[in-house]
């Protein structure tokens, strides 16, 4: 059983790692069912396991959280759906690569539904868009933007952080920081490339698309964490 929580307004970050932690043991106990939650933040900058000073360019503009998934430094923001992915790993596999390949494929399979194609690309991480609207790159390709971000921590093979897409977040906001130590490409949106998509139409293409990719799991519904 897959709990949804989705949460109106924007969610402090600590609050929602709090959240998550102890989610995550009551899962790895047996007290608590599996959980996706939906929600925005108000805007700030997390440093992951893997991040470096350098790339935190504006270290003034936005609070800056340090966050023990993996990653470096990544934007949350209004306009952008964070989802946070508290599943037991463990008893789907243990197998670690498969279940990010699951993630990344529930971000594409979610764009999908929305005329949008997302790729991955090998040593970059999450999901990327072709933007054939813009000039080729200086070697002849055609430019790449992000689109979505993922990183996630696992304890006692329950993961938690997860995933975010940008729905219609200010992508100025992303110049602060150096997003995930990738200086070469850009980051987009789905308003950005010019669909005009709704927090709740996203919302609903999550749940439509999760029971394809993990397996036909079955979910039950919240509107806020207790």
């Amino acid at each position: 059983m897959v709990e949804w929580i989705t949460s109106d307004g924007l969610t402090d970050y600590d609050e929602a790692v709090s959240f998550m932690e102890q989610r995550a043991a009551d899962i790895a106990a047996g007290k608590a069912d599996e959980c996706i939650w939906l929600l925005e933040h108000p805007p700030l900058y997390t440093a992951g396991t893997s991040a470096r000073r350098q790339d935190l360019t504006d270290p003034d503009r936005f609070p800056v959280h340090a966050s023990k998934r993996g990653g470096q430094y990544t934007y949350h923001g209004p306009g952008q759906r964070v989802i946070y992915v508290m599943l037991d790993v463990g008893n789907r596999g243990r197998d670690v690569r498969r279940f990010v390949q699951q993630l990344e494929t529930w971000v594409i399979a979610t764009l999908a539904e929305f005329n949008v194609t997302g790729h991955i690309r090998e040593g970059r991480v999450g999901v990327w868009v072709v933007r054939d609207d813009k000039p080729l790159t200086a070697t002849g390709q055609k430019p790449e933007d992000k689109i979505a971000a993922i990183g996630i921590r696992l304890r006692k093979w329950i993961s938690f952080h997860g995933i975010s897409i940008n729905i219609e977040p200010d992508l100025d906001h992303f110049t602060g920081i150096v997003p995930c130590g990738i200086s070469d490409h850009g980051v987009t949106s789905l308003v950005d490339l010019g669909h005009p998509v709704a927090m709740a139409d996203v919302d609903v293409a999550l749940r439509c698309t999760f029971a394809h990719v993990f397996e036909n799991q079955t979910a039950s519904a919240l509107s806020q964490p207790t």
